[in-house]
C-alpha cells in the first residue's frame, strides 16, 4: 500500500508526523518513570520533564525548513533536560535532530557538529580518566559518542549520498544534453554533406544542359547534325544526372524502402570513383571542352570517402572550366604513396563571360578537402586557371 501524499518525502506532513511520534514516544517512557537518569535534586517535580520534551519534539517538526533554529531549540532542550536530571526520551529524540541537522542544514553546520561532538567526547574521556584516577574513565565520553558524535556521522554519510546521487543525476543530465547537441551536430553536417552532393549532382550536368541549350537558341543556321549532337549532349548529361540523383537517393533511404538490391537483400551503394574519370572527361568533350589527361603513379583502391571526393573535386573543377574557361584544359592525377593529388588547369576565358555561378563551387571543394584532412588551393597562376586538391590515403610509402 502506498502511503498517502502528505506523508511522502519532502512533505511537511511527514515531519509533523515523526514530531507526533516523537512525542507520544517520549510521554510513554516519561509514564513508565525512566526519568531522570540522574538524581542531582531529589525533590524534582517529573512534570517539569515534559516542557524539554515537547520542545525537542518541535525542534523535529523543524528538521526541514530550518534546519538551524531546529538545531537551536533541541540543544537548548537538552541543556534543561540535563540539568534537571535527564530523561531518556529527550536524549534519544535529540539524535535524530543532530541526524536532521546534518542531512538538511548547510555544509557549515554539519562541519561544526563534527568538530564539536568530537571535541566533547574527548573532552568526557579526558576528565573521566582525571576523576576517577583510571583509564576505565573513558566511559564518560561513551555517552557524547552514542548522543552526539555517532548520528553526526550518520548524518554526514546519507548526505554525501544524497549529494552524490543528485550530482550523478546531473551528470546525467548534461550528458543527455550533450548526447541531443552532437546529434543536431550531426544532423546539421548530414544536411550539409547533402547540400554538396546535389550542387555536384545536379549543377554540374545541368551547366552542361544550360551550355548546349544556349549555344542551339544563339546560333542561327546549324545544320541537322549540329543539332543532333546538341541534343545528345543534353540528354546524356540529363540522364546521367538523373542517375546519379536516384543512387544518392536511394543511399538516403531506409534498408526497407530501397527498391535496388544486391543478392544478399541489401540495398545496392553505387557511388562515383576516381577512377571512373574517363566517363566524366569524355561527357565533358563531348559538351564542347578539350580535355588533356595524365596519370602519375600506380593507381590503386582508395578509401571510400577520398574516392568519392576525389571524382566531385575533379567533376566540378573540369564544370567550371567549361562554364569559365576556354582552350584545352589538363587534367592530372598523380598516385603518391600517401595522398592523391588531383589537379585541373585551363586557360582563363576574357572578359569573364560564360554562364553565372552560385560561388558554391570552390566552397564545396574546399570543404570537401578539409574534412579529411587534406590541402586544397585554386586560383591564377602564369595566367591560367589551377584547382589543386591533395588528399591522404591514410597509407606510408
Amino acid at each position: 500500500m502506498r502511503p498517502p501524499p502528505w506523508l511522502n518525502s519532502g512533505a511537511l506532513g511527514r515531519d509533523l508526523a515523526l514530531a507526533g511520534a516523537s512525542l507520544v514516544g517520549g510521554l510513554v517512557l516519561h509514564a513508565l518513570g525512566w526519568q531522570p537518569q540522574i538524581h542531582p535534586h531529589a525533590d524534582v517535580p517529573s512534570a517539569l520533564f515534559l516542557p524539554p520534551l515537547l520542545a525537542m519534539c518541535v525542534a523535529v517538526g523543524l528538521r526541514r525548513i530550518a534546519p538551524r533554529t531546529s538545531l537551536a531549540t533541541g540543544t537548548g532542550a537538552l541543556v534543561v533536560d540535563t540539568a534537571l536530571g535527564g530523561s531518556l526520551g529527550t536524549i534519544l529524540i535529540y539524535t535524530q535532530v543532530l541526524y536532521d541537522a546534518c542531512v538538511y542544514g548547510p555544509p557549515r553546520l554539519w562541519r561544526w557538529l563534527l568538530r564539536v561532538t568530537i571535541g566533547l567526547s574527548l573532552i568526557g574521556a579526558v576528565v573521566g580518566v582525571l576523576v576517577f584516577g583510571q583509564w576505565r574513565g573513558v566511559a564518560v565520553g561513551v555517552p557524547v559518542v552514542l548522543v552526539g558524535l555517532l548520528p553526526v556521522l550518520t548524518g554526514i554519510s546519507v548526505r554525501q549520498y544524497r549529494d552524490q546521487a543528485a550530482a550523478e543525476r546531473a551528470r546525467a543530465e548534461q550528458t543527455a544534453r550533450l548526447v541531443e547537441l552532437d546529434r543536431w551536430q550531426a544532423v546539421s553536417a548530414e544536411r550539409a554533406r547533402m547540400a554538396r552532393e546535389l550542387h555536384d549532382v545536379v549543377a554540374n550536368h545541368l551547366s552542361a544542359v544550360a551550355i548546349h541549350a544556349t549555344a542551339v537558341l544563339s546560333v542561327s543556321g546549324l545544320d541537322r547534325d549540329q543539332v543532333s549532337s546538341a541534343l545528345r549532349v543534353i540528354r546524356e548529361s540529363s540522364v546521367q544526372g538523373l542517375a546519379e540523383m536516384r543512387q544518392m537517393i536511394e543511399l538516403l533511404r531506409e534498408p526497407g524502402t530501397s527498391g535496388g538490391r544486391t543478392l544478399a537483400g541489401e540495398p545496392e551503394a553505387v557511388t562515383a570513383r576516381l577512377a571512373e574519370a574517363d566517363g566524366l572527361v569524355e561527357r565533358i568533350q563531348a559538351a564542347g571542352l578539350a580535355v588533356r589527361v595524365r596519370t602519375d603513379g600506380t593507381p590503386g583502391p582508395l578509401p571510400v570517402g577520398v574516392d568519392l571526393a576525389a571524382y566531385r573535386i575533379v567533376q566540378e573543377s573540369l564544370t567550371n572550366a567549361l562554364k569559365h574557361g576556354t582552350g584545352e584544359a589538363e587534367l592530372t592525377i598523380a598516385y603518391r604513396p600517401a595522398e592523391v593529388v588531383v589537379t585541373v588547369e585551363n586557360p582563363v576565358r576574357r572578359g569573364g563571360a560564360g554562364l553565372p555561378g552560385a560561388g558554391a563551387g570552390l566552397i564545396g571543394m574546399r570543404e570537401r578537402a578539409t574534412l579529411l584532412a587534406g590541402r586544397f588551393t585554386a586560383g591564377p597562376r602564369d595566367g591560367r586557371w589551377q584547382v589543386r586538391a591533395a588528399l591522404p590515403t591514410g597509407e606510408v610509402g
